[in-house]
């Protein structure tokens, strides 16, 4: 079976084909770590740095934040100036912010670091936008889907390899080594990435994109406080309802812009919005595994469940998954290129239910976690390499970076509100300091439910035929 990242049959003219996608591969990558890798460390840093447990939250916190603001509109600027000269900035501001993160000696400086790295976010739509304008054809859906895959795959890895790194070094390499990838990076895109043809002169709508970073922030904001604030205190609530406020001022901005920073009438395409609901809902599938599963590996035997595990043992319950999701990257492409991206899409959501219902229902012995995250890697694979093949096949090439990167926003946001409701389902049940049984089979039957629903999502995705007709004419008011 040939690699999917082997485009040797493409023309001759296409210079550098296979380099330019091993860069954008290994960018990818190296955000994708950045994203998860922390995470089983966050006791380690909170211990190093002498801070509380609210604010080395932050550290994910932050990052996810700052992601979901740039995203969009480093996508957009990608489309106005160019998507290779783009990248490189991009990539760029994410090497200075893992600097900054690697020789942190404070929680301040750290958090600041991360902040600064959620400009890489735009890595993803960047990318997607470069094969969609510079590779074959008959490659590009290949190319797409498996590109796409590696943002789950590096966020697996992420939790794989953080407990042996932090063991047998520190969690500053946790940043070192990452920034070494990101060096490569700018450097090999530089050399081997082509700029883009394809390029839509224009202003940014800053309204715009200050009224979009006021109703994320004040989501992500509420979603990762409120297990600490209460769900009914008058802060969480309060933060709602001022996103709810400033995202109807924004979608009511940018319907009436000259120039807007995303087209509602894009948003409005049902191949755009139900693509949307799948990333999120399948998103926060793949954030509630990444919390739950480790934890409840991690609970001694004493308990009733769980398997002792350590920091590094843990992350190996989820090596099937990330095996699953990179072997089913690529059949995801042959599927998109065969019957299009929707097939996969549906598979990966019943997949990914599976998965969860397993989990609920079975989790006593060892080899039933196994089993369950090979179903979730494997769902998540087809799933995540359909989801950005979808986004292009339903807009002009023009807005390719901007949708792709509210997409992007789309899975961050997810898997955002996944992570904190199974975190909270499982603080909800705590007795004597510990989450019980009943907690976690609570969570994972949540999780289900949000893939159960993302399934329903990609069943009401346009079909191959009509997605691409509006794609390629740019009928944007063909909206559901």
């Amino acid at each position: 079976m040939s690699s999917s990242a082997d485009f040797t049959e493409a023309p001759e003219h296409r210079q550098h084909y296979n380099l330019t996608f091993a860069v954008l591969a290994l960018a990818g990558s190296t955000f994708a770590l950045l994203q998860s890798l922390v995470a089983p460390a966050l006791p380690e840093i909170q211990r190093d740095l002498n801070t509380t447990p609210t604010a080395v939250a932050w550290v994910l916190t932050a990052y996810l934040l700052s992601a979901s603001v740039l995203t969009p509109i480093i996508g957009r600027l990608g489309d106005m100036f160019g998507k290779e000269h783009t990248l490189v900035a991009s990539l760029s501001i994410l090497g200075l912010g893992t600097l900054v993160a690697a020789l942190a000696n404070s929680i301040e400086v750290l958090i600041a670091g991360r902040v600064i790295q959620g400009a890489g976010g735009a890595v993803f739509p960047l990318a997607f936008g470069i094969i969609r304008d510079e590779f074959p054809r008959d490659r590009v859906a290949r190319g797409i889907a498996f590109l796409s895959a590696l943002l789950g795959i590096g966020g697996g890895a992420g939790i794989i390899l953080a407990g042996p790194i932090v063991d047998a070094l520190s969690y500053h390499w946790l940043f070192w080594i990452p920034l070494v990838m990101v060096g490569i990076a700018v450097v090999a895109t530089l050399l081997f990435v082509p700029e883009s043809p394809i390029k839509t002169p224009g202003r940014i709508n800053w309204l715009g994109a200050a009224l979009l970073s006021g109703w994320l922030v004040c989501l992500l904001i509420a979603v990762s406080e409120g297990s600490n604030w209460g769900w009914t205190s008058g802060r969480t609530l309060g933060l709602f309802a001022a996103g709810a406020v400033l995202c109807v001022l924004w979608v009511r901005n940018e319907s009436r812009a000259r120039e807007p920073l995303v087209d509602m009438r894009m948003m409005r395409i049902r191949g755009v919005w139900t693509v949307n609901a799948a990333a999120f809902l399948v998103g926060a599938g793949m954030y509630s595994s990444f919390v739950l599963i480790p934890e409840f590996v991690s609970e001694p035997s004493s308990s009733g469940y769980g398997f002792g595990a350590s920091v590094s043992q843990a992350g190996l319950f989820l090596a099937p998954s990330t095996l699953g999701m990179l072997l089913m990257g690529p059949v995801s492409g042959r599927l998109s290129e065969r019957v299009g991206s929707r097939v996969p899409l549906i598979l990966g959501g019943i997949l990914t239910t599976a998965s969860f219902v397993l989990l609920a229902f079975a989790h006593s012995e060892r080899w039933e976690i196994y089993v369950a995250s090979a179903l979730l890697g494997a769902g998540i694979g087809l799933a995540f390499a359909s989801l950005a093949n979808l986004i292009v096949e339903a807009v002009p090439p023009q807005q390719t970076g901007v949708a792709t990167g509210m997409n992007t926003v789309m899975r961050t946001l997810g898997g955002s509100v996944g992570g904190q409701i199974g975190a909270s389902v499982l603080a909800g049940s705590v007795v004597a300091g510990v989450p019980t049984e009943s907690g976690f089979t609570s969570a994972f039957a949540v999780a289900a439910g949000a893939c159960a629903l993302a399934t329903l999502a990609a069943l009401a995705v346009p079909r191959r035929r009509a997605a691409a007709t509006r794609g390629a004419t740019g009928e944007l008011q063909a909206a559901a």
